[in-house]
């Protein structure tokens, strides 16, 4: 059968299914979110189609975090594995899509002229790292586990450890910028972020399993992230009004 995903429009989010963009609880929400209805526009050539990479846009140590920013020695932390399968909505295989991550590093800092939190700057840790899926839309990237940090919500409000995923498909509109948690996080349930999901299937989405089979002996663990771009079982993004979507 002749795949035609490109003779239409890429099938549009269901917006019952995300968080509200205004949640008091999470206050930048109250600035950020829109006030008005929301426009469906019909969806161009150009947005349905593209953007196009390949193997020679990456560097060949753009998939670890361990090594791609180390001078003098290995940055400090857990050493973890992530990986996973990009899917669309029809449980087809993303190949070629670009997995951009960024993170805090093992203290709970991000090598930011802005985050001012006490934690100390790792020399030798960048943050950040991206990759191609391969054919079956598998991807995979070594980095250390990030630490959880405070954050001027609420008085006493901490992010949990997390890492930020940006997803380019096959189509501009099939744009994806969401965070991946990790099992058995405590602090996961008490995140004003997350706790924008009223809906425990959603948050699970957003939370990568332990995967010891994937594991290195004597060296790093291995969670287990699968990402779907649109269409049922997908993966959300958190309440971030900045463009996202999907």
């Amino acid at each position: 059968m002749q795949d035609n995903r490109f003779a239409r429009e890429v099938i549009h989010r269901d917006y019952n299914s995300h968080p509200p963009a205004f949640a008091p609880g999470y206050k930048t929400s109250v600035l950020r979110s829109p006030r008005n209805a929301l426009i469906s526009l019909q969806n161009s050539l150009s947005e349905i189609t593209g953007p196009v990479f390949s193997d020679s846009d990456l560097g060949p140590l753009d998939n670890d975090l361990i090594m791609n920013y180390a001078k003098d020695d290995l940055p400090i932390g857990e050493r973890i594995i992530v990986h996973g399968y990009v899917r669309d909505g029809f449980g087809r295989p993303m190949k070629n899509t670009l997995v951009e991550v960024w993170q805090a590093n093992a203290g709970g800092r991000y090598r930011h002229k802005k985050d001012q939190y006490l934690a100390p700057i790792d020399p030798n840790f960048g943050g950040c790292g991206r990759v191609l899926t391969d054919e079956n839309g598998y991807y995979f990237f070594r980095t250390i586990k990030p630490g959880p940090y405070p954050w001027r919500n609420q008085a006493s409000d901490w992010r949990p450890s997390h890492i930020h995923f940006s997803l380019s498909g096959d189509a501009f509109a099939q744009r994806l910028i969401t965070q991946m948690y990790f099992e058995g996080d405590p602090i996961i349930r008490q995140c004003p972020i997350v706790r924008t999901l009223n809906n425990d299937d959603a948050v699970r989405t957003l939370i990568a399993e332990l995967d010891t089979h994937a594991a290195v002996p004597l060296d790093c663990l291995a969670y287990r992230f699968d990402l779907v771009l649109r269409g049922q079982r997908a993966t959300l993004f958190e309440n971030r009004t900045q463009g996202v979507a999907r």
